[in-house]
């Protein structure tokens, strides 16, 4: 019998490794596409989606860090580490879109951007849910916390692909950083539930 939990932690194990590479991996790609695409169209929104993508690396790697080791004094650090994301994240999301409002910057159309978001937005819930189910399997909150900072990832593609469409379809400039503030809210509270209240 134990010998069939072992297996079946080695096998989530290897599985939480395997999202978090991917997370890696898109991420890294990711950050080359939106360079590309916020140059070209002069876009805040997109720039600001390659900050978050920087983000999401260090928080994967955190995750690869606290999955080869064992340890609650090792768990609490990553969550801290993690929660730590989440700040850069909630910081990002109020400094541009309050940018973008002020300043009535308005980005150029981006059919690069668009696609590469919708796309984004698919990829990053996908490894949100998988995140969360081998996280409470394994029962590693480490793993459970990381993949809320994915899913907030995949919220913020969704956020940027509808400014970029609404952007390019009506001119409505000002719904990307709407939609960033109500991100910034989600964040806020990732941030509170890791350093106030503990995993929840």
């Amino acid at each position: 019998m134990q010998n069939i939990e072992n297996a079946v932690a080695r096998r989530l194990l290897r599985r939480g490794f395997a999202l978090e590479y991917t997370t890696l991996a898109w991420n890294v790609v990711g950050i080359v596409v939106l360079a590309i695409t916020a140059v070209t169209a002069r876009s805040v929104a997109l720039a600001g989606f390659g900050l978050d993508s920087l983000i999401e690396i260090g928080a994967s790697i955190v995750v690869i860090w606290e999955l080869s080791g064992t340890g609650e004094a090792r768990q609490r650090r990553a969550l801290r580490l993690i929660g730590g994301a989440f700040a850069l994240l909630a910081i990002y999301l109020a400094v541009q879109s309050t940018f973008v409002l002020v300043t009535g910057y308005h980005p150029q159309h981006s059919t690069g951007g668009i696609i590469w978001t919708a796309v984004t937005a698919v990829v990053m819930f996908a490894l949100a849910a998988g995140k969360a189910r081998t996280g409470a399997a394994l029962d590693n909150p480490v793993l459970r916390t990381e993949g809320r900072v994915t899913l907030v990832d995949g919220l913020l593609a969704v956020a940027v692909l509808v400014g970029l469409v609404l952007n390019a379809a009506a001119g409505w400039w000002w719904a990307d950083p709407i939609a960033g503030y109500v991100l910034l809210a989600y964040a806020a509270r990732e941030v509170y539930a890791v350093f106030v209240i503990g995993d929840h």
